[in-house]
């Protein structure tokens, strides 16, 4: 469900753009598996998408991004954009100085060795954190994000171990976490930024696609369709997916 945030993300940034978001909820959460079985996992939803006439493909997921996104685009003769998170961003952010970052994410996205590089990149730029955060993967996908008491309670534990008046900002590592952008915003101090890769992402995309020449000829008036797919057919899985489409869940 987390990748549904990155599709609202794509669809206000083109929104001429027909997409396809296919949510795999029968196998969530990806980020307490082993690496091997997300990156299946990942080739089998990206050819169901391309069967479907997908003309690139979002990986909208640090996870599986980090677990399988260098075998897909050796595979795939389609762009394939991964996500990873926005440390380069939160850097930047100093315009030189030193920054104190707490990247929260899942925990095989902390293991990879696709964010050791990324923070290899960063080094003696920042001071970088890690919390794995577990449960607020479960939460979204159970459905209780406004289940105010439970959510905080949950961040709050998260956080607890960090002295948030150092920081400088916080990464959502993870795209279910940008549906916790309010809560996180509620309970930090207000000098600390909220950062998200979901932004980086879509602009990666539509460079891509101008690139290529394949991004939509229709009018900027067109509204491009969205189609929400799953994994898990039952009526609550879809309705709580368009709920997070919709906008109905905190931000």
């Amino acid at each position: 469900m987390g990748g549904i945030s990155v599709v609202r993300q794509i669809h206000k940034d083109m929104p001429n753009e027909d997409i396809i978001f296919f949510g795999d909820s029968a196998n969530a959460p990806y980020g307490t598996r082993p690496a091997g079985e997300v990156e299946e996992l990942s080739f089998s939803a990206a050819d169901h998408l391309i069967a479907k006439g997908a003309k690139a493909i979002v990986i909208a997921c640090n996870t599986a991004t980090s677990a399988g996104a260098g075998d897909m685009r050796h595979t795939y003769d389609i762009p394939v954009i991964g996500m990873e998170p926005a440390v380069k961003v939160a850097c930047d952010r100093g315009g030189g100085s030193l920054q104190n970052i707490l990247v929260l994410a899942t925990e095989l996205t902390l293991k990879g060795q696709k964010f050791a590089d990324l923070i290899a990149q960063v080094k003696g730029k920042s001071t970088i954190h890690t919390q794995p955060c577990p449960d607020l993967v479960t939460i979204v996908e159970s459905g209780q994000l406004n289940d105010r008491a439970r959510v905080r309670d949950a961040i709050s534990g998260y956080l607890a171990p960090f002295d948030a008046e150092t920081l400088d900002s916080i990464v959502l590592g993870c795209t279910h976490f940008v549906f916790y952008r309010s809560y996180f915003e509620e309970m930090l101090p207000g000098h600390v930024a909220v950062i998200d890769g979901n932004p980086g992402t879509s602009h990666h995309l539509g460079t891509v696609l101008r690139e290529l020449g394949i991004q939509s000829d229709r009018p900027e008036s067109y509204t491009g369709t969205v189609t929400l797919e799953n994994s898990c057919k039952d009526k609550a899985t879809g309705l709580l997916a368009e709920s997070l489409l919709h906008g109905d869940a905190p931000r």
